[in-house]
């Protein structure tokens, strides 16, 4: 992997000025260095059971009194299921449209990782958060958005895409299409495999045209002065526009408590979304940093190779330039793999850093994962500011 070391330009100084005069805010991030994970890129290197996923997300399992307590849930949408041996895939592999692993205590090693997948009677694995609204097409799966655990009510909030498959699309690039969002809860007494959870279906949803509009791309929960909020974000195409949602916690699945940002004011109407920045990628995070600033972290332009960051003021900007700060072309091994969807994990990072992880596919994905078995999971580095 390349390794960057940047100072912010005076491109940033209008975002380092108004920092410098916003309410919370207090020091200038000066200059931020990045370097390799391999502790984390170990981890996730696997050849039995779960051995590739995308779509990762941490969510750490905080409230008192439940057998939660330690834990982080380690979200993943599609799947792959089965045996590596000698570099090679062994017969019989499966892909899943979900699946979750369990990071069980605070010090960190390969052995406190559980990865487990559940079966149906047959043998067959299966995904862990099948579709279960009452109006929605027998064929239809989950891809996972983010989540977070409610710290009023102790349930995990899972945010999902509703997927269905369209093979006739011969010429399109991704045979898939997205119908909708829906959010899954999970009672704090929930335990693997879930089986006690509820799912409904997320109004704030359009498909028109050839855009989507969607929430679950990115949640921050416990902003510093608005810790009773939790900020939803969300992504607008075409252009991959970043818009995001606030609600109160205590109220957070009622919908019609939902606020969306408009631009300088607040709106309970959905239509109302305004872009705050656009080039983002589906899945990302906002993260506040110890000086005040807030981390955009993403994909530039969805699935180009390099990860961009971006700092602003609040949790909804303004936002200054983007910086490239990881290239991951050493990742991609041959000219049809592609990295997605960079994201911060700070329950994972240190007070001074950020771990951050990408995603790595092919545009042949079936006609490669013989040979690539491990294509198919997640990348990690480490950013550090001063």
């Amino acid at each position: 992997m390349s390794r960057l070391t940047t100072a912010f330009t005076p491109g940033l100084l209008i975002i380092l000025f108004l920092a410098c005069h916003h309410p919370q805010p207090t020091n200038s991030v000066l200059s931020f260095s990045t370097k390799s994970a391999p502790y984390w890129d170990q981890v996730f290197k696997r050849t039995s059971g779960w051995f590739g996923g995308d779509g990762i997300f941490f969510i750490p399992q905080e409230i008192q009194g439940t057998e939660n307590k330690g834990k982080q849930l380690i979200l993943f949408s599609d799947t792959m299921v089965g045996e590596i041996s000698d570099g090679k895939l062994k017969e019989g592999f499966q892909m899943i449209n979900n699946s979750v692993a369990e990071l069980r205590k605070d010090t960190l090693s390969n052995n406190e990782f559980q990865f487990p997948i559940a079966y149906d009677s047959t043998g067959t694995a299966k995904s862990i958060f099948p579709v279960k609204l009452d109006h929605a097409n027998p064929l239809e799966y989950y891809w996972l958005g983010d989540g977070f655990q409610n710290k009023e009510s102790g349930k995990t909030h899972i945010f999902a895409y509703r997927v269905i498959d369209r093979p006739e699309l011969k010429e399109a690039l991704f045979k898939f299409e997205v119908l909708g969002g829906a959010l899954i809860t999970l009672p704090a007494e929930s335990q693997y495999p879930y089986e006690i959870q509820v799912q409904k279906e997320l109004p704030f949803f359009r498909n028109k045209g050839n855009g989507t509009t969607s929430f679950g791309a990115g949640i921050l929960a416990d902003v510093p002065g608005e810790d009773e909020y939790v900020y939803v974000y969300g992504v607008r195409d075409p252009g991959k526009q970043l818009i995001a949602a606030r609600v109160n916690l205590k109220e957070f699945t009622d919908f019609s408590e939902w606020a969306f940002y408009a631009g300088g004011s607040w709106s309970n109407n959905f239509e109302d979304c305004v872009s705050i920045t656009d080039s983002v990628s589906n899945e990302l995070s906002v993260s506040p940093l110890p000086n005040g600033q807030f981390a955009l972290v993403f994909q530039i332009n969805g699935i180009q190779p390099q990860v961009g960051l971006r700092l602003g003021i609040s949790p909804v900007g303004p936002f200054g330039p983007t910086k490239e700060i990881w290239d991951c072309s050493e990742a991609l091994e041959e000219p049809e793999f592609f990295a997605y969807n960079a994201k911060a994990h700070p329950s994972i990072s240190s007070s001074d850093e950020l771990i951050i992880s990408y995603n790595v596919n092919s545009f042949k994905f079936w006609d490669q994962i013989n040979d690539h078995p491990q294509l198919y999971r997640p990348r990690f580095f480490i950013l550090s500011w001063k």
